[in-house]
């Protein structure tokens, strides 16, 4: 399975913006709440991503099982990784450079409606 792939190298990614998340409370003694700055951004980097990723996650694994070939679902759930890791940057940063966080979330958007979208028009589309 294709998307089981893609969700472990996002789960990893996950894993990696939890312990920074954790590092920074640690550090600045902020148990709960955003905290400083540079916290208080880790914090909304893994929220955006927990908030996202299920989600498109479960919409690509529903398109690779009722009707899309390797080369779709690569084509789904690569650039979903990219623009996670990209918006991850971009949000993460201080001063932020929004062309990444916008960047990332165009990316994951347009995955999340593609997805989406042939679900619901996948049996017109595919005979």
């Amino acid at each position: 399975m294709i998307t089981a792939t893609y969700a472990a190298v996002l789960a990893i990614l996950f894993g990696a913006l939890s312990i920074r998340t954790l590092r920074l409370r640690r550090r600045f003694g902020v148990a709960i709440g955003p905290g400083e700055r540079i916290l208080h951004r880790a914090v909304r980097a893994h929220a955006h991503f927990a908030e996202y990723c299920p989600l498109i996650l479960l919409l690509c694994y529903f398109v690779e099982v009722r009707f899309a070939s390797p080369i779709w679902m690569h084509g789904l759930l690569a650039p979903l990784a990219v623009g996670r890791v990209v918006h991850a940057m971009g949000i993460s940063r201080e001063p932020e450079d929004f062309r990444y966080r916008v960047a990332g979330m165009s990316i994951t958007l347009t995955i999340l409606f593609i997805a989406a979208g042939f679900l619901l028009l996948g049996p017109w589309l595919v005979p």
